[in-house]
């Protein structure tokens, strides 16, 4: 099929290397715009814009797909379908209209749950057991259309957002490469979604990652794990920021908040119930250490708190 292909980060490259491979006419890649990234504010190219200059399919980088001037390309490109995943933006109805067979979208979750911008991240954070993906007919709301097909794979019990994702993301390139020739011969029959039966996934931000540690201790190794690689779970401790990377579960009771020492090299937190073990954390300005390494060259932090803000008396020395 003659066929554009919208996405932007690292879980939209493989399903668009699995469309080229089999053979789909790829006329362009639509992605958001370069923006700046790391210290030096250096114009850093979306994971897809790679994927696609690599290939050499041409690149379309529209402000807003709103623009009138974005959907006169695309009309001048008359593709037969468009094939959304991640992509960042809703489409317009006159861009889910343009395409003979309209505009499909790969969701990574099993709809109508987790609809909206994060559903990995949240399925984590809301442990769940199972997700999988969902290819849809996209309408003007948000992941609200008709299911073509759906898969779904177990969440383990140490999956991140960021292995999870991986996984997702190799499922949805199969199914996709899948669902085009079923749905261009008409063998894909549009179910409607059960409206009633929808959860929502909104957009992370920074603020979510902030631990709230009077949660029992399952929710937030849950969250530990729903929002690693970003924003990361933290908490501010001496009033510098501290990741925690990796944790698991103990039995057990504390002060929520608390730090506990139970050797050298163990350091616990109190919860809303049952103990947090903190493997894994990454101090401000540093890279990620082993909980054992971060209390040798921290003495005494059993008795400290972990806080959910940096002090007024640092914030206004």
């Amino acid at each position: 099929m003659r066929l554009i292909y919208m996405g932007t980060p690292q879980f939209a490259v493989p399903p668009l290397r699995a469309l080229a491979e089999v053979g789909h006419d790829i006329i362009s890649v639509v992605t958001r715009i370069d923006k700046p990234a790391g210290r030096g504010k250096i114009l850093l190219a979306t994971p897809i814009k790679r994927a696609a200059q690599e290939k050499g399919i041409p690149v379309l980088q529209p402000g807003r797909v709103r623009d009138a001037e974005f959907a006169e390309q695309l009309h001048e490109l008359a593709p037969d379908v468009i094939i959304v995943a991640a992509y960042g933006q809703i489409l317009p109805k006159n861009i889910l209209a343009l395409p003979r067979f309209g505009c499909l979208n790969i969701h990574a979750s099993l709809l109508p749950h987790y609809r909206g911008a994060a559903p990995i991240n949240w399925a984590i954070i809301r442990g769940e057991r199972a997700t999988g993906i969902t290819i849809m007919q996209m309408d003007e709301g948000m992941d609200t259309g008709a299911i073509l097909m759906q898969d779904s794979i177990p969440i383990e019990p140490m999956d991140t957002a960021g292995t999870l994702m991986g996984r997702l993301s190799v499922l949805g390139a199969k199914m996709i490469t899948e669902a085009l020739p079923l749905f261009e011969s008409g063998k894909l029959i549009p179910v409607a979604q059960d409206g009633s039966r929808a959860t929502f996934a909104p957009l992370l931000k920074k603020a979510n990652g902030v631990i709230d540690w009077t949660l029992p201790a399952i929710e937030i190794h849950n969250r530990v794990r729903g929002l690693s690689p970003w924003p990361g779970a933290h908490s501010f401790l001496d009033d510098q920021m501290i990741k925690i990377i990796t944790s698991e579960v103990l039995d057990g009771n504390g002060v929520a908040g608390q730090l506990y020492e139970k050797d050298k090299n163990t350091l616990i937190v109190g919860t809303g119930r049952n103990l947090l073990h903190v493997i894994t954390i990454q101090p401000e300005g540093k890279k990620p250490m082993s909980a054992a390494e971060f209390m040798h060259g921290h003495r005494g932090l059993g008795g400290k708190k972990f806080e959910t803000q940096i002090s007024n008396s640092s914030k206004n020395p």
